[in-house]
């Protein structure tokens, strides 16, 4: 026998958005629209570099003190210190107890799978290793629990009658599920269905989370992208922790700051005690060491001086703002569109209600692909639409064609 040659290896189905995403970069019609894209663009459909990351740019490129030695393993401290109190409260009970372990990672998916590792290794389980997903939930997250031998399950979440949340199968379902279960929840501007549970609700679910004893996996990809608010999208995980509830919050900086190369995460475990979020952290830093062993420090250190300084920090809320209040309004104008301007048949006060990036149109999967065959608007076949993806060149465009493909 030789070595192996790998010609066995079975070919891989590529990635439905970046597949997504090709197509409509090799389309050639003019009024073509990504409506797939995970990432904000401008009115003219551009990548927008925030201002006040380009003012920390050119502050860090003239700190002639830099140097590109590695960070430790666990992260740049400045950065990890203010990204648990932007997520947290600076007055959080948790970070005033100092029993906060917080680890830089690879941007969310980082913290995702680091998270995951940890507990795959160290959480005491009642019965099989699972972890509860919301139906639906970011497609990633289930290669990353299978990636880490954690078996993904769902629970209810979306109710397509609705357009909206399923509160009463997402509580019925955190009431059937073993006690101490593992429940993966999206902090804000849940992906992809833009639905979120109001505060009354929030409060509801962690009453039943603390009577079950389960264990909350926070997602917050979009904290302060979703309404404008930095506190106001982490309300939930500081009421989580205001409770004293057991959780980790995995957290990204790819959107809120359009660091999406840069790969800007934090993982934030919140133990009991102060000497416990220490023994955490030294788990956390050799998991951390045997997979990428130093994050990289260029993102971390633009986000350090952004969250440290005063005027940058202000600074970037107003841009956030921009950027939530661009989204909100093409959810306005694109509700007006297909309300008053063209009357298309059903409700579609969803879009309003909905927040953050993404919203779920509720049109079918032929609908979807109708809209991409005959008016090249590129959507997932869910009926998932980015906001971003919309301008005040192109939304009446798109609204006359989910009109269109709505009437047959």
């Amino acid at each position: 026998m030789s070595a192996e040659i790998w010609q066995e290896v079975p070919l891989a189905p590529p990635d439905s958005i970046f597949k997504l995403t090709a197509a409509y970069k090799e389309d050639k019609f003019k009024d073509k629209v990504n409506l797939g894209v995970g990432a904000y663009r401008d009115d003219n459909s551009k990548p927008w570099v925030l201002p006040v990351v380009k003012k920390a740019t050119s502050i860090l490129l003239n700190d002639e003190t830099l140097d590109h030695e590695y960070l430790p393993i666990t992260g740049l401290a400045e950065y990890t210190s203010a990204a648990a109190k932007l997520i947290l409260g600076a007055d959080s009970p948790a970070v005033k107890a100092g029993r906060v372990s917080s680890v830089q990672t690879i941007s969310g998916t980082g913290a995702n799978h680091l998270g995951a590792l940890f507990l795959s290794r160290f959480y005491q389980f009642n019965g099989k290793k699972q972890v509860f997903l919301s139906n639906p939930t970011w497609i990633n997250h289930y290669a990353i629990l299978r990636n880490v031998g954690i078996e993904p399950v769902e629970y209810p979440y979306y109710d397509p009658k609705t357009i909206g949340l399923d509160f009463e199968g997402f509580i019925n379902s955190l009431k059937s599920a073993p006690e101490r279960s593992v429940f993966l929840i999206h902090a804000c501007a849940h992906n992809p269905t833009g639905v979120d549970p109001t505060q009354e609700q929030w409060k509801a679910i962690a009453e039943v989370i603390k009577e079950k004893k389960h264990y909350s996996f926070f997602d917050s990809a979009y904290q302060g992208f979703a309404s404008g608010d930095l506190d106001k999208d982490a309300w939930a995980v500081r009421y989580f922790v205001e409770q004293g509830l057991p959780l980790l919050v995995c957290q990204s900086f790819a959107k809120n700051a359009g660091l999406y190369g840069e790969r800007v995460g934090a993982l934030h475990i919140v133990p009991p005690d102060a000497e416990t979020a220490n023994r955490v952290k030294s788990q956390l830093s050799v998991l951390q060491r045997s997979e990428i062993s130093n994050p990289p420090a260029h993102g971390a250190r633009l986000v350090s001086l952004i969250l440290n300084d005063a005027g940058l920090f202000e600074e970037w809320k107003r841009d956030i703002r921009t950027m939530a209040g661009r989204i909100i309004d093409m959810r306005n104008e694109l509700h007006r569109q297909l309300t008053e301007v063209l009357h298309t048949p059903g409700s579609w006060d969803h879009i309003l209600q909905q927040i953050g990036m993404f919203s779920f149109t509720g049109l079918n999967p032929a609908q979807s692909q109708k809209l991409i065959d005959e008016a090249h608007i590129y959507l997932t076949q869910n009926g998932r639409i980015s906001m971003a993806g919309l301008n005040s060149h192109n939304v009446e465009y798109v609204a006359r064609s989910i009109d269109g493909v709505v009437r047959g």
